[in-house]
């Protein structure tokens, strides 16, 4: 058999993310599908909590224990940086508590940490957004918890809905996410945040970012950029901001 290995080049070299998520993500597709090809995802998910999406279950998948064990678990397929893939989580205890997270990350070894509401924060600033409207899945406890996060950063909730689901977040459809996402901006919101990494919302951004004619930020989106950002790499995937602060 004549066969010419010299022919054959690769695998592409891989870079990796560590991804640290809720027990119950359903989206990890949509992850994939912002990053480029050289970027794998590694992921290990928080421990199981038996109760609904709430505030109790926010402040539960945030231990910093747990991510903690959950980066050493990551670390071994050598990550250029850990992500805590949660708005809730990493908003429900505000932004000291925020920022302890992505310390409690780094001291378990990861090179480099970014949270979901992080990398919200770090877009707000990027874009000098002050007034923005916000859709999210949750109850209106946990969305009011939102609203003080962007608060503790200067950023006015000028409108906001919720969806108040207690669970099944990722089966939401696009028609529903849409409408309520249309229903929910302001014409004083300079952008509209679409909370949760657990509800879909990719092919939505182009078509309603025309509609509104603003940058619509969605919790995958932020994260996956943050992350890249780090490594020096170009997101994929929709979000007319991407541009303007690569």
């Amino acid at each position: 058999m004549d066969f010419d290995f010299l022919a054959f080049e690769g695998p592409l070299a891989q870079r990796g993310i560590g991804v640290i998520a809720p027990f119950d993500l359903a989206l990890e597709r949509e992850l994939w599908r912002w990053v480029p090809m050289e970027v794998s995802l590694h992921l290990a998910r928080t421990p199981y909590e038996p109760v609904p999406v709430s505030m109790e279950m926010a402040r539960l998948v945030s231990d910093s224990h747990h991510l903690a064990g959950a980066t050493r678990d990551v670390l071994h397929v050598e990550p250029e940086v850990v992500a805590y893939l949660c708005t809730s989580g990493s908003f429900v205890n505000g932004v000291d508590y925020e920022r302890s997270l992505t310390k409690a990350i780094c001291d378990a070894g990861a090179p480099d940490a970014v949270t979901t509401s992080g990398a919200l924060a770090e877009v707000l600033h990027q874009l000098d957004l002050h007034r923005v409207s916000v859709l999210t899945p949750y109850d209106a406890d946990l969305t009011a918890a939102l609203h003080g996060f962007l608060a503790e950063l200067g950023v006015e909730t000028v409108s906001s809905d919720h969806l108040g689901l207690g669970g099944g977040i990722w089966k939401v459809s696009y028609r529903t996410i849409a409408e309520r996402i249309l229903a929910a901006d302001h014409g004083d919101a300079e952008a509209i945040f679409v909370s949760c990494t657990n509800l879909p919302t990719y092919d939505l951004i182009e078509p309603l970012e025309a509609a509104l004619g603003k940058p619509v930020l969605t919790a995958n989106q932020l994260t996956m950029w943050a992350c890249l950002r780090r490594m020096n790499l170009p997101i994929v995937g929709p979000g007319r901001w991407l541009r303007d602060v690569s």
